[in-house]
């Protein structure tokens, strides 16, 4: 199981240090491409895009060929596409090698998260997928760093390693034993479970928060470009905020487990709402910072729990845990799209307050109505 976990979480970190390395370069492609925001929002947008085309076909993969399979062919795809995101300079080819880096950890993600969960008890859940993610995070934490290195001796070789590291993991998850090859999915059962109230439920606030970090993905580089502050502030504010995010990830996973989803989820988007309605007001590159850190606190103690549930309400509707994994995908990408295209065209139209305030809003009713309906409160039974 160490080593299924090493593996696992080797895999999510690479997959999200070169998703998370965008942010810091985000500014420099305004500049030398001469981007809109829309535009910005559309190239950091790109690689959720991919992700959520993929993720159901993905979620089928890893549940009918077996979640090894899907994981290498998720790694060897985002080799290729990083190789072609390096050597890239016109923002079409930018936009479709992020969008084929999307669908490649769809298939990754897949691959790991299935192969995690279907040998994990169900009372260790939360804490897998806690420490799953913080290592998912640490690479968001080291991501903006990976960018800057970029910003500084240029794309092509900092990309390019992606496909030495990616052959690296490959080999290491052949060397694995499996627990089968996979199992025979039915296309309507499959619809059926994913249909029923917790699945649906349960996807729904994995995609609030997602559409969250698709704003803050987009409109906090630009702010604190435009405060004067270059893609160092910008990936040292992102990465002091993952550091407080994974750390709070793997803890909040072992809590959930405990005493239940809801309470650390709804404290995490209340927290995140305050930080995003108070951003369009501020007008200082530290406090802007600070704001940045508070927000990626509140990820922390929201996301982890969120993905527990969805993994919960899969099992007691049925739904094999490659569907799951697939829908935590879709819920995701779905989020990031909507917020980093949303905001992007928004705050070109009318400023960035429309966007942070609406979305703040958003984040606040959803907590709510988990809260009013108890969901995650404690565990689902199987339903029949």
């Amino acid at each position: 199981m160490r080593r299924l976990l090493f593996i696992g979480s080797a895999v999510v970190f690479l997959d999200v240090v070169f998703y998370a390395a965008i942010t810091p370069l985000l500014p420099a492609y305004v500049d030398a491409l001469g981007l809109s925001k829309t535009a910005a929002g559309v190239l950091s947008a790109s690689y959720a895009a991919g992700t959520l085309i993929a993720s159901l076909p993905a979620g089928f993969m890893a549940a009918r060929l077996g979640p090894r399979r899907t994981l290498l062919a998720g790694l060897v795809l985002l080799g290729v596409a990083s190789l072609a995101f390096g050597f890239a300079h016109h923002i079409v080819l930018l936009d479709l090698a992020r969008f084929v880096q999307g669908a490649a950890g769809a298939l990754a993600w897949s691959g790991a998260i299935t192969w995690l969960m279907v040998t994990t008890a169900e009372s260790r859940r939360g804490a897998v997928i806690g420490d799953v993610l913080a290592i998912a995070i640490a690479g968001t934490l080291l991501g903006p760093a990976v960018g800057v290195l970029a910003h500084s001796i240029g794309t092509k070789p900092v990309f390019s390693s992606v496909v030495v590291v990616a052959a690296v993991l490959s080999v290491l998850a052949l060397r694995l034993p499996i627990p089968g090859q996979g199992d025979r999915v039915g296309v309507r059962e499959t619809a059926h479970a994913i249909r029923r109230r917790p699945v649906l439920q349960a996807t729904g606030l994995v995609m609030a928060p997602s559409v969250f970090f698709g704003v803050i993905a987009v409109l906090v580089p630009l702010r604190i470009n435009s405060l004067g502050g270059g893609a160092g502030v910008v990936a040292a504010g992102f990465m002091a905020g993952a550091a407080f995010e994974a750390v709070l990830s793997a803890w909040v996973g072992r809590v959930s487990d405990r005493v239940g989803r809801l309470r650390p989820y709804v404290i995490g988007m209340v927290i995140s709402a305050a930080g995003l309605a108070v951003l369009p007001a501020s007008h200082a590159l530290g406090v802007v910072v600070t704001l940045l850190v508070v927000m990626s606190v509140g990820a922390g103690l929201c996301f982890t729990p969120a993905l527990a549930l969805l993994s919960d309400a899969a099992e007691a509707s049925g739904l094999h845990q490659g569907l799951a994994a697939g829908l935590i995908n879709v819920a995701w990408a779905a989020g990031q799209v909507l917020g980093s295209v949303g905001a992007g065209a928004t705050a070109s139209a009318a400023g960035d307050a429309l966007p942070c305030l609406v979305v703040a809003g958003m984040l606040l009713v959803v907590a709510f109505a988990a809260r009013q309906n108890g969901i995650g409160r404690a565990r689902y039974v199987a339903h029949t």
